[in-house]
């Protein structure tokens, strides 16, 4: 596995600017950088970087932005931060990190209380930023049972709000000799969340009294929640209104109480009343009661951007650590659901835009296929897509061939996407059509098939790969019954099949075997070389042997398979693309077409790019093949037996017939490129082997597959003019609902089907162990 290294730019000394779009600008300081990596522990870097700047060890903060947010600062304080900061900055080859330190100094606090209204008081009465650092450190406590006051990197002065209330005074004539401003957290007996609230600091002055105006009853109730979280208490509303907002403290007795209406013939909110004393001592943020999911989604909208895969357990985390709140993990969820949504837009939206967004497909990429269904209650039923560039790179550069399959969807509202992919002259995967269905089901396949010879209208000599199922196979025979078509099954699912039909009890070794044999019996080129891999599975199991010989090889053994292979056997063949569509499964469906759209187009690209190099005239993987042919030439005996045929003599004895690209080996058949065999005949000819491959292993061929470019969807904007003739048409999400429970992130890849089950030592049954069987055996 690769280690993810990353240049820290740090920076100290230096002050933070702000601009009028609240952007961040570090200015002045020394800067210096040292290489990190994900296996580095936090305290080695910040041993590094306090050596680095000279700093207290024990004082040191560090902070960095999130790439493309220079507003909010983020805090590094354990070894899961330094590896997420990696993570975020995954994309580039450098971070900035900012090193701060935070003075611990001690105030005059004899007249304040030890409540929370001490620490509303206190910062309330405006210590000035210009005070000196000399005096401050002066400030003496009078009683050491009062909370102490610490001073860090990030102080927001809150002005006076209730101008009755004791004061801490503090002289004004102070002067400032630090380079940054520092804020207030506080010890004691709300120590433990405190510390941990650090981000919440910058809303302290979010009310700051009586004839503060806000934009909107919306803008007021946000500033009142974050300023609750700075100064840790929790509130409930009296009266809650479109212009009008009563709140006062939840704590029975506490006088903290607040009320702002609407200015008269205006939109403006106006804090009218407020008395900001709190002389309660309940428990201050344990439970989150402030955070709401569209507050926790405000706060980690920026992160989940750069990092889509942000777990809840880290949000729940992550939050208590930078603002002191403590969510559970369902509050995490459903604001991690809120963001996604802020961000990728509506899953209801996007059905709703279907319509459109088919005909934008067609109309952006001309020779495309788009179209949907829906069922009586106008809601979703099926969507299929098919690129031009999709359909002309298979038609005029692919072989013959689709492998079908599918993969459900783990998204809000579930379903399956069908896959057709291609085999390009390079043996990789090239992908022609897919859908997105409710479910899968026969009916569905039967549609797809439709579509598909609809955007494919020249079919003849195509072979499908797929499994055995019986829907699928009579919707092929069906749909291509006038075509010169060939169903294969594909090979995995078979010794899949084969395995779960087998009652008899087999370990895992015997089981191994018998796929092996299957296999080698599938790939045998000659009706003889099938029967004895059959008969090697007959030694191990009759019933075994039986399924085999009923499970009509015609469609499945190079023996006897009537159409073109390529010794392409699995259905599976497109396992990238299943790769793209889990990346993109949570997504709204416009937006994972899209996603699915541009893979295709980057596919395309890259291939175009690496096929520019090529100098020989097959791709590099069947110029491979050819060499390894080429190397078992040298002792073999060419012989004519007349006309255009020859004996080839070696290890075995071979016929040639040169014009019909014929050699009893069936190796030529088979692969579609002269076997060793007919390599030396057509040696011997003075010809050039070259000239009897298929065409579609040439260069030529591969640059022609992937010649067609994808054009995006949607516009520059993204936004679309809505067009009158779809404004009738109305589609629904479906019904069906993700199930409850955590979704798997995984997709179980379909390995071979010997795959080892718990076997029991005592009665050699399958499924569990020997401290589990329940088998009776009987004693000798």
């Amino acid at each position: 596995m690769v280690v993810k290294k990353v240049i820290a730019i740090c920076q100290s000394g230096g002050e933070f600017e702000s601009n009028t779009d609240g952007v961040l600008c570090y200015k002045g300081g020394d800067a210096h950088a040292m290489e990190i990596d994900d296996k580095m522990k936090f305290k080695d870097f910040k041993s590094e970087v306090a050596e680095m700047f000279n700093c207290n060890l024990g004082t040191l903060a560090i902070k960095y932005f999130l790439p493309g947010n220079k507003k909010t600062l983020i805090s590094i304080s354990n070894d899961k931060d330094l590896k997420r900061m990696i993570k975020f900055h995954n994309d580039s080859d450098t971070a900035e990190i900012y090193a701060m330190t935070e003075e611990v100094v001690v105030p005059d606090v004899s007249q304040m209380p030890g409540s929370r209204s001490s620490r509303t008081t206190l910062s309330e009465a405006g210590i000035p930023l210009d005070a000196s650092l000399s005096l401050i450190n002066n400030i003496v406590v009078d009683d050491m049972n009062k909370p102490d006051l610490l001073l860090d990197a990030t102080f927001d002065v809150v002005g006076d709000t209730n101008h009755n209330e004791a004061q801490t005074d503090v002289p004004a004539e102070m002067a400032l000799t630090g380079e940054m401003p520092m804020p207030i957290s506080f010890t004691g007996p709300y120590d433990e969340n405190e510390k941990h609230a650090k981000a919440a600091q910058q809303w302290q002055n979010n009310i700051t009294g009586v004839g503060q105006r806000f934009n909107s009853v919306h803008e007021f109730r946000e500033a009142l929640r974050k300023y609750a979280i700075a100064h840790q208490f929790a509130f409930k509303y009296k009266k809650n209104d479109s212009h009008r907002v009563t709140v006062k403290c939840k704590a029975e007795g506490c006088p903290w109480r607040i009320h702002a209406s609407r200015l008269s013939t205006t939109p403006l909110i106006c804090i009218k009343k407020m008395n900001s004393t709190h002389t309660c001592e309940g428990s201050v943020l344990a439970t989150g009661y402030q955070a709401t999911r569209s507050w926790v989604a405000s706060i980690i909208k920026e992160k989940l951007k750069v990092f889509p895969n942000y777990k809840p357990k880290d949000i729940v985390n992550d939050i208590k650590q930078e603002y002191g709140v403590q969510l559970n993990y369902f509050q995490a969820w459903r604001g991690k659901e809120i963001a996604k949504e802020q961000l990728q837009g509506s899953y209801k939206e996007a059905y709703s835009q279907l319509p459109l967004f088919c005909e934008k497909i067609m109309e952006t990429n001309p020779g495309s296929l788009a179209t949907f269904t829906t069922k009586e209650d106008s809601s979703f039923h099926r969507l299929f897509v098919s690129f031009h560039a999709s359909l002309y790179g298979f038609e005029q550069g692919c072989r013959p061939m689709l492998f079908l399959d599918s993969i459900f969807l783990k998204s809000k509202y579930q379903g399956s996407l069908l896959a057709a992919t291609a085999a390009d002259g390079d043996d990789g995967f090239f992908p022609v059509a897919f859908a997105i269905v409710d479910m899968e089901s026969d009916d569905n396949w039967h549609w797809f098939l439709q579509q598909l010879k609809t955007a494919l209208p020249m079919c003849r000599g195509l072979t499908f790969v797929s499994d055995r199922e019986k829907g699928l196979r009579a919707s092929i025979a069906e749909i291509f019954q006038n075509e010169d078509v060939y169903h294969a099954f594909c090979l995995r699912y078979l010794s899949e099949q084969l395995i779960r039909d087998l009652k008899g009890q087999f370990s895992h070794e015997v089981k191994r075997l018998m796929i092996e044999d299957l296999y080698s019996a599938a790939h045998a080129p000659t009706p003889d070389g099938f029967q004895r891999c059959a008969e090697s599975i007959k030694n191990i199991s009759i019933e075994a042997y039986n399924w085999v010989m009923q499970s009509e090889p015609v469609h499945w053994a190079n023996a006897f398979f009537p159409g073109a292979r390529y010794n392409l056997m699995a259905s599976n063949f497109g396992e990238l693309f299943y790769s793209w569509v889990s990346e993109a499964h949570e997504l709204p469906i416009t937006q994972m077409v899209d996603a699915i759209r541009n893979k295709i187009a980057e596919l395309i690209y890259s291939k175009q790019t690496q096929s520019i190099e090529w100098l020989r005239r097959l791709t590099p993987s069947m110029e491979e093949k050819m060499e390894k042919e080429n190397l078992k030439v040298r002792t073999f005996q060419v012989l004519i037996s007349g006309g255009n045929r020859f004996e080839v003599r070696g290890d075995t004895v071979e016929a040639i017939d040169i014009d019909k690209c014929d050699c009893t080996c069936k190796g030529w058949q088979l692969t579609g490129l002269p076997c060793c065999h007919a390599i030396a005949v057509i040696g011997c000819l003075g010809r050039d082997p070259y000239d009897y491959c298929s065409k579609y292993f040439t260069t030529d061929s591969y640059r022609i597959t992937y010649s067609e470019s994808v054009h995006p969807i949607w516009g520059t904007d993204g936004t679309w003019e809505k067009d009158s003739s779809q404004l009738g048409v109305t589609v629904n999400p479906p019904p069906t609902r993700r199930p409850p429970g955590r979704p798997t992130t995984k997709r179980f890849s379909s390995q071979d089907a010997g795959r080892r089950q718990l076997q029991c030592s005592r009665c050699k049954g399958t499924g569990h162990n020997k401290s589990t069987c329940k088998e009776l055996l009987l004693e000798c």
